[in-house]
C-alpha cells in the first residue's frame, strides 16, 4: 500500500513539478506526503585553486544564501500542501543531494523526484545527476516527474514478466482504482507465445482493477520507445514499470528499458519496486 510519500525537490521546474504530483498523489489515495530539500555542500565549500592568487572565498555569504533557498522551497512546499488540504512539512538537510534523499526515503512508500534537477544544466543529460543517482541508490518505488507533469490520465502499464513488473502491476492496481483511472498494458508481442502467456498472467494481477483494462502489443521497435508511444497516444498520465526488466544483469540504472522510458516520457514514470 502507498501510504506515505517523500518528495525531493530542489526548487527547480521538475522539482515543482515533482512537488504538486506527489501532493495530489497523497490527497488521492489519501496519505501521507513529505517533503526534503538539501543544501549541497559542495556547493559552499571553495573549489580547488591551488597555486592561484584569488580573493577570500565568500562561504559564509554562500551557506547562508543556499540556507534561505532551502527556507523558501520549504515554506512553498508547506503553503502548497496545505492549499490542498493537507498539513506537511519540508525537512532541509545538508550534505550530498542523493545520500540525505535515500536516508529519509527509507521510511516512505514510495519517493517523488524531478527528473532533470539544476544539476542537469551543467552535464547536458538527459535526467539530472543527482536523479540518477538516487534511482541507483534507493530501493523504494520512486516516480520521476518531467516538468508540466499533471496527475490525470490513464495509466500505462509496461508488462514483461518480470518480478519488478508484478511488483509494477499490484501498484497499478492500487493507483488506477485510487485515482479512478483506466489501465492500458504493454506488453512486447515479438515472441507470440510468451506475449499470450504474459497478457494471459496480467490480467490475472490486475483482476482487482475497477474497470477493464485494454491490452497494447508491438511486434515491432524497441519496447521502451513502443511504451512512450503507447502513452502518447492514449493520453496517459503516467506510466508504471518495473525497475528492472527480465534483461536485468547489474543493480544500475543506466542502460535499461526503465532509464530509456524516463529520459523520453513527456508524464511522470514510476519505477516499482
Amino acid at each position: 500500500m502507498t501510504e506515505t510519500i517523500l518528495v525531493a525537490t530542489d526548487g527547480s521546474a521538475d522539482g515543482n513539478a515533482a512537488e504538486r504530483l506527489g501532493i495530489s498523489l497523497a490527497v488521492r489515495l489519501r496519505g501521507r506526503v513529505a517533503g526534503i530539500t538539501v543544501v549541497e555542500d559542495a556547493k559552499i565549500r571553495p573549489p580547488q585553486s591551488q597555486g592561484l592568487t584569488l580573493p577570500a572565498f565568500p562561504e559564509a555569504d554562500l551557506a547562508a544564501y543556499y540556507r534561505a533557498r532551502a527556507d523558501a522551497i520549504a515554506t512553498r512546499f508547506a503553503e502548497r500542501a496545505r492549499s490542498e488540504g493537507v498539513d506537511a512539512g519540508c525537512e532541509i538537510a545538508q550534505g550530498r543531494v542523493d545520500d540525505r534523499v535515500v536516508e529519509k526515503a527509507q521510511g516512505f512508500d514510495l519517493l517523488a523526484i524531478g527528473r532533470d534537477g539544476r544539476a542537469a544544466d551543467s552535464t547536458g543529460a538527459l535526467i539530472g545527476s543527482s536523479t540518477e543517482s538516487i534511482i541507483r541508490k534507493t530501493s523504494k518505488s520512486t516516480v520521476v516527474v518531467p516538468s508540466g507533469t499533471t496527475l490525470g490520465g490513464p495509466i500505462v502499464l509496461g508488462f514483461d514478466g518480470s518480478p519488478g513488473s508484478r511488483i509494477a502491476a499490484s501498484m497499478t492496481v492500487e493507483l488506477a482504482n485510487g485515482l479512478g483511472e483506466s489501465v492500458h498494458v504493454f506488453v512486447d508481442s515479438k515472441d507470440k507465445g510468451r506475449a499470450v502467456a504474459r497478457f494471459e498472467e496480467v490480467r490475472q494481477l490486475l483482476g482487482g482493477l475497477n474497470q477493464p483494462m485494454r491490452e497494447t502489443s508491438s511486434t515491432l521497435g524497441r519496447p521502451d520507445v513502443k511504451i512512450v508511444d503507447t502513452a502518447n497516444e492514449v493520453g496517459a498520465g503516467l506510466i508504471v514499470i518495473g525497475a528492472f526488466g527480465r534483461n536485468r544483469i547489474t543493480d544500475f540504472f543506466l542502460g535499461s528499458n526503465a532509464a530509456a522510458v524516463v529520459r523520453t516520457a513527456p508524464v511522470a514514470v514510476l519505477l516499482a519496486r
